[in-house]
């Protein structure tokens, strides 16, 4: 029963791990961005409303991706090592620059937050589980 109860713990814990990584390979490509940069010089009013994601920038002078908000608020532009990022979601810059987050955790907000055991973000971010039910393993009252 235990040897049982083990595997189905793995399997469900690497499926979890799958999800999450397929979530983040397939999104989407380009940052929508809240409002059109005024300085930014384009004939077409699209290419100023997005930016692709991982987009060229330099930190050092001004460039078109420090602190924009972009898909309603929901991101928000920083420009790191050279590539416009989400610090707001991205697991590798969480809340700044080459913040890595740790293994069975998102960047939620601009915080690395362990999703598995999360009850304001069981299984993605964002996810409550209703009031007096746990989260365990990225699901809401799983037994």
């Amino acid at each position: 029963m235990a040897k049982t109860l083990f595997k189905l713990t793995t399997i469900l814990s690497l499926l979890i791990t799958l999800s999450i990584h397929y979530q983040l390979a397939f999104s989407t490509n380009t940052y929508e961005l809240d409002s059109s940069f005024p300085h930014y010089k384009s004939r077409s009013r699209f290419l100023a409303t997005t930016i692709k994601k991982g987009a060229q920038c330099n930190p050092i002078t001004k460039n078109i991706c420090n602190g924009i908000l972009a898909n309603k608020g929901k991101e928000l532009l920083q420009c790191c090592k050279k590539k416009c990022v989400d610090v707001v979601g991205d697991m590798n810059h969480c809340g700044q620059c080459g913040k890595k987050c740790k293994q069975g955790e998102r960047c939620c907000g601009g915080v690395c937050t362990n999703i598995l055991y999360n009850v304001n973000n069981c299984g993605k971010c964002n996810k409550k589980c209703k009031h007096g039910i746990p989260c365990r393993i990225g699901f809401c009252g799983y037994a």
